[in-house]
């Protein structure tokens, strides 16, 4: 399962979700306004920066929505 972290205003994060969205691919969004979700964010990302994916199956985390994006589709 994907978690995605993000905030509703940044547009990079409406294009990853709404990839997603296209996709029928499901996440848990995970809005950073949310001071546990931005502390979740921290620990495992370590910035305060968005779209930030984090796969809970491989462990694995990234930025940048191309790079989630891309990611995304190589694992569904």
């Amino acid at each position: 399962m994907f978690d995605l972290y993000i905030l509703e205003t940044c547009p990079y994060c409406r294009k990853v979700m709404n990839f997603f969205e296209e996709k029928g691919i499901e996440y848990n969004k995970k809005n950073i306004a949310d001071k546990d979700n931005r502390d979740e964010l921290l620990k495992y990302g370590g910035y305060e920066q968005v779209p930030y994916l984090y796969d809970t199956e491989e462990g694995k985390g990234l930025y940048e929505s191309e790079d989630i994006i891309k990611y995304a589709e190589s694992r569904v």
